[in-house]
């Protein structure tokens, strides 16, 4: 296999833009299946091959396949577009190099799409725009683009205009070729190219001049041409387009419909003609130097060196452990053992295999460029595989906290080892899925990403394990954050014959400073972290917010002198580190805290690390409640999709869930509602909204950041907490 011929694909958009779809029509157009079905049918799609997705019409886990088109090999990945299964399009576009982002024509840029735009930049995923449902009504492509440049904020420019609008949509006009592009068949089969049709030259015309101005910011050599007033070789505007597309710093947009079965095949084309090979950007990973010390080192797209891949993505089947694997470098061979860089463990890959949604093709060797799956190795998302111990590691992947947790028990005793079988496989392979026991009731707690993630879950078990499950009302993650700094002086001493502990630190215990002006609201954040926002009138800072790079806790020590020797600090900052889970408040986890330690003193016999880890513990117990804590709760990102005459009272009920109106965008009959609205307030949502449209309203949640739960509800919630606690019942 040529590894300039390999493009690793994925599929990502929007919950609902017709991604599914896509790759059901990329695999007819490949030869791959020779019947589309369809994700409302009674058959289905390829990719959502799980029971659960053909029924509810979603996708719920990534699928992989592999398809030739022209003289390319297409690994393709279809992800999830709900935001609960995040997860799913973060792994996979991690291993990915190149991408996908499909767009509605009416809704245009939507909530999830700013996610993936967020996860394609931090894996540095180049991009192609296709912009589907042209056949829709309010189809809009040049407001599409707009939103892609105003809110994705990228260099996005159409390489097609559309021949028709809504109903009256019949092909694409081809801006570099000047072709019009019609697709003839039964099933849009047959691609037939004519000139342009004559009312639409002169706005061809103009948007090609528009593109080729817009490529000029990546290429002398085009724009010398256009100066001289010649035309540009096709070749050389294919080239500037790729070459930009690689370094992330221009979007092609192309136009179809996937449901009427056209603009496909240029979609391919340009696939193959604008996105990167394996080869064509540098894989960095890291090794260890003689020291011990990680350093940075590349990886070539070369079959002859040593063998590196990162398993991606686990799943369990009836035939065992399906591990999938990105191959980076070097040749993996069937029935030869590869070491888990994570564990040290030398493992037999005993199967190598192709993977095609659920179906398998065994195969002898995958080869740098590739992506596989083995079967039965004891692997975790994000392991790195190489031929040698201690080789190297690849760069992990983020993986936002659950913000959102049950309780969950069989309901009748001898379903417990399949439930526990279930929760086991489960959390192995979906790494947003946690899984706790409570130690004051001994429930099992389950935390996800939101009510729909647990409820697949819960449904996945009942069906899958046959256990039927009692599951407790859905519980917000809070989390409790220092307002003020408190100094503290502790002194750990107990004597019992023999050695005894000692242990003195003083210190002081503050909140981490946001960088943001407390009197500004702050913006959205990253996935799993706090982000607080206190009231206008609090004196108080806000917590810094947890996103990738920062941390919900820091340990600083200023001691000089000696006075706690260097040996202690590790077993000090253990001590604070292990209460961090449960705060003092109410139960809930500590962030956007600073320990500092500046001075102490210890005894030459009776000072140990467990002694200053009690002393730590004893701080943090005791000064915590003095540094004025409050609760933080987790604030949802809403969009709302409703007829337009009933945005009245989805705002209404929206503000009465404590909820905010951010914009409201009125097109055609449709109107798109963004807002905040706290988590706690969301349960049960989507039936109101339903009844508030008369079933016509569609929403979406994505986590936005954590803010100052108001002090009658913190109270009240703090007091249920204390009250349970009491009954032995929390």
């Amino acid at each position: 296999m040529n590894p300039r011929s390999v493009r690793n694909l994925g599929i990502s958009a929007h919950i609902d833009s017709g991604k599914t779809t896509l790759s059901e029509r990329i695999l007819y157009y490949t030869g791959r299946i020779h019947r589309m079905g369809e994700v409302h049918d009674a058959v289905g799609a390829t990719m959502d091959h799980m029971e659960l997705e053909k029924q509810r019409g979603i996708t719920i886990t990534s699928a992989a396949t592999t398809v030739a088109w022209a003289e390319a090999v297409i690994n393709l990945i279809d992800t999830p577009g709900h935001v609960d299964f995040t997860v799913e399009v973060e792994r996979s576009l991690r291993v990915l190099d190149g991408a996908i982002l499909v767009l509605c024509a009416v809704g245009g840029v939507q909530a999830q799409s700013l996610t993936i735009d967020r996860q394609m930049r931090r894996y540095h995923v180049p991009r192609l725009a296709f912009i589907n449902k042209m056949d829709r009504v309010g189809a809009d492509p040049a407001a599409v683009v707009a939103q892609a440049r105003e809110r994705l904020n990228c260099e996005a420019a159409l390489l097609q205009l559309p021949i028709g609008r809504e109903a009256n949509f019949e092909g694409v006009v081809d801006l570099i070729t000047q072709q019009a592009l019609y697709f003839d068949g039964p099933h849009g089969e047959n691609v037939r190219r004519e000139a342009v049709p004559p009312e639409m030259i002169e706005a061809v015309r103009e948007a090609r001049r528009h593109l080729l101005e817009t490529l000029t910011l990546y290429s002398d050599e085009l724009m010398e041409v256009l100066l001289a007033e010649e035309e540009p070789p096709e070749k050389l505007v294919h080239d500037v387009i790729r070459a930009a597309v690689g370094q992330l710093e221009f979007t092609p947009v192309l136009l179809g419909s996937a449901y009427r079965n056209k603009g496909v095949q240029p979609l391919l084309d340009a696939v193959v003609r604008y996105l990167p090979a394996p080869a064509d950007h540098e894989i960095r990973a890291y090794a260890k130097d003689q020291d011990g010390a990680a350093q940075e080192i590349l990886l070539a797209v070369d079959p002859e060196k040593p063998a590196v891949a990162m398993a991606f993505k686990i799943v369990e089947d009836p035939y065992g452990t399906l591990t999938f694997l990105r191959i980076y470098q070097g040749k993996f061979l069937k029935g030869e053992s590869y070491f888990n860089q994570r564990t040290g463990r030398k493992e037999r890959f005993s199967r190598l295999l192709r993977m095609h949604a659920e179906k398998r093709e065994d195969i002898d060797e995958a080869e740098a460029g590739d992506i596989v799956a083995v079967l039965g190795v004891d692997a975790a998302s994000g392991d790195t595989y190489a031929a040698k111990p201690d080789f190297c590691t690849l760069q992990g992947m983020f993986v936002p906290e659950p913000v959102i947790r049950m309780a969950i028990a069989p309901q009748a005793r001898d379903g417990a080892d399949r439930l526990s079988k279930a929760l086991h496989r489960f959390r192995r392979e979906d790494p947003t899925l946690h899984v706790s026991v409570d130690p004051e009731t001994g429930e099992t707690i389950i935390a996800g990403m939101g009510e729909l993630h647990l409820e697949i879950y819960v449904e996945r078990i009942r069906r899958e394990y046959n256990v039927a499950v009692a599951v407790g009302a859905p519980k917000v993650n809070y989390r409790e954050a220092p307002t003020q700094p408190v100094e503290f002086n502790i002194r750990h001493r107990k004597q019992s014959g023999g050695q005894g502990q000692y242990a003195h630190i003083i210190g002081r215990l503050e909140p981490i400073m946001s960088p943001l002006p407390t009197n500004l609201r702050s913006v959205p954040g990253e996935g799993q972290g706090v982000r607080a926002e206190l009231s206008k009138d609090s004196p108080h800072p806000s917590p810094l917010p947890k996103g990738e790079g920062t941390e919900d806790f820091l340990f600083e020590e200023q001691i000089v002198g000696g006075r706690i020797p260097k040996q202690y600090l590790p077993a000090i900052e253990k001590g604070f580190r292990s209460l961090l889970p449960k705060g003092p408040i109410a139960g809930y986890p500590i962030v956007g805290l600073k320990a500092i330690v500046e001075d102490g003193s210890y005894h030459e016999v009776d000072s140990s690390d467990l002694a200053f880890q009690i002393c730590a513990q004893t701080a943090l117990r005791e000064t915590f409640p003095r540094t004025k804590p409050v609760l933080l709760e987790p604030v949802m990102k809403i969009e709302i999709e409703c007829p337009v005459q009933f945005q009245g009272s989805v705002v209404g009920n929206l503000t009465s869930r404590r909820g905010i109106v951010l914009a409201a965008e009125v097109r055609g009959g449709e109107v798109r509602i963004e807002g905040e609205v706290p988590l706690a307030e969301t349960f049960g949502y989507s039936t109101a909204l339903r009844s508030l449209t008369q079933g016509q309203g569609a929403f979406t949640l994505e986590l936005a950041r954590y803010k100052r739960l108001p002090k009658d509800l913190e109270e009240e919630l703090i007091a249920e907490r204390k009250k349970a606690k009491l009954a032995g019942a929390v």
